[in-house]
């Protein structure tokens, strides 16, 4: 298929492109919702029967009882192409309070330039996107295509070991296309290269055997709330950086992170200093964090003249590329049990966990999807980019395929607002996403080089 004729297809398969998208949006695949369980599989049919009208071979497989996966085949004429799989998830997240969204959340609604929805972005268009590659291509395909869209990245990908376990085989590629990550701005692409893990911890402290009365015991018995306070407080330094002994920190590449975009993708209030050393990007992609995401405590509205007896906190550390689970889950719990007060009783529970991840972003495959997207940004080349937060299943797929190649690539931007109210996907960008896509395979099959080169 001549070159230029990539880019004008990608063009005439676009409007069909986003009504399939709208219908799968329509679908409330919450996969947190055991409610909506019906619907998570709905979608999954839904999913099959699109890459089915395509001519692949679609089925829907689980592994030990968990949701719902495509899994669609279509072998390319071409002798000895190489295998590419794609990766996308069709299960979203909860779309809480509508009333935040300034549309209906699973009605999608075009507003300058973005469509609104929950899961317009994350993920359904990762599975248009590669739906409108193979639309492109037709029975032309330059490589041997597997896609496997999931139905429970969103809840952790518990069953995914299994399911590798289990049709490991049918999903063996050379080069794994993972879209589900953002690029850097509008207007310049990205490949990420690098995620934080997770350590989620629950501690509790305890003081007291019950409540006594603050009156004839405050000054002499120090409550759980003061107690798990002094402990939460013990946790950074004075300039906000992690304060736990013995975890990884490392570089980052020299990019610039303007302020004003740092402040619009988190929602800091003006007067808001940022805290922790180092560049904003070392800061959020190759340093720790720690989080408190959750406390247990008695409420202002009604609170008794008594002391606390026991207190719980949540505990979220994002661990940096070069660390590992057991190291953060060792050295939190001795930064824990040296720092609480007073004698207090100390409970720590690991709640949850996945493993940082460090791509060796270098070969041809990777130097195919460079030249890709600067192709498809019309000149303007990636930039190779952590995340703060953590996709578990990707060093899942590494660990499972060590000899593939794995490209994240996103179809998110930084005002994408993923997993909170008023979601919405940058429609140009989304183009852009999909003529990437399309190239990205053109390359492959060719062995990384553009055919008129």
């Amino acid at each position: 298929m001549p070159e230029i004729d990539l880019r004008a297809r990608v063009g005439q398969v676009l409007p069909g492109l986003r009504r399939d998208l709208e219908v799968l949006i329509r679908i409330e695949s919450v996969s947190s919702d055991p409610s909506r369980r019906a619907e998570v599989w709905r979608c999954a049919e839904a999913v099959r029967e699109l890459f089915a009208a395509e001519g692949l071979s679609a089925e829907i497989l689980t592994a030990e009882s968990g949701a719902p996966a495509v899994v669609a085949t279509k072998r390319s004429r071409r002798i000895g192409a190489p295998t590419v799989l794609l990766y996308a998830h069709h299960d979203v997240q909860p779309e809480n309070d509508p009333a935040d969204w300034d549309s209906p959340p699973f009605e999608p609604t075009e507003r300058d330039g973005r469509l609104y929805a929950r899961g317009a972005a994350d993920n359904k268009a990762g599975i248009a996107a590669h739906l409108g590659a193979v639309r492109v291509y037709g029975d032309e395909l330059p490589v041997n295509l597997t896609v496997f869209v999931e139905g429970e990245e969103e809840t952790g990908s518990a069953t995914l070991p299994a399911f590798l376990k289990q049709y490991g085989d049918q999903l063996a590629a050379d080069v794994i296309v993972i879209a589900d990550s953002s690029n850097w701005d509008l207007g310049v692409p990205a490949l990420t290269t690098s995620l934080r893990g997770e350590v989620s911890v629950d501690i509790e402290v305890r003081t007291l055997e019950h409540a006594v009365h603050s009156g004839m015991w405050g000054g002499l018995v120090p409550d759980a709330l003061m107690a798990v306070s002094r402990l939460i407080a013990s946790l950074h330094d004075d300039e906000g950086n992690v304060a736990v002994e013995g975890l990884h920190a490392g570089r980052a590449a020299a990019v610039d992170y303007p302020d004003d975009r740092l402040r619009l993708g988190s929602g800091a209030i003006a007067p808001l200093q940022w805290i922790g050393s180092g560049t904003a990007v070392e800061r959020l992609w190759t340093r720790p964090s720690l989080t408190v995401t959750g406390l247990d405590a008695p409420k202002v509205d009604g609170a008794s003249n008594t002391l606390t007896p026991s207190a719980r906190a949540r505990l979220s550390l994002r661990i940096a590329p070069g660390d590992t689970v057991r190291n953060a889950i060792t050295r939190l719990r001795e930064h824990c049990e040296r720092h609480v007060p007073w004698g207090a009783e100390l409970t720590v529970t690991v709640v949850e966990a996945c493993e940082a991840t460090r791509i060796d972003a270098t070969g041809p495959a990777y130097d195919a999807a460079r030249d890709a997207l600067t192709e498809a940004w019309d000149g303007t080349a990636p930039i190779d980019m952590g995340l703060g937060g953590s996709i578990p299943f990707i060093a899942t797929f590494m660990e499972a395929y060590p000899s593939a190649s794995v490209l994240v690539t996103g179809v998110e931007d930084p005002d994408t607002r993923a997993h909170g109210a008023n979601e919405g996907l940058h429609l140009a960008e989304f183009e852009r996403v999909v003529l990437a896509e399309v190239l990205l395979l053109r390359n492959l099959g060719t062995g990384g080089a553009r055919p008129d080169a």
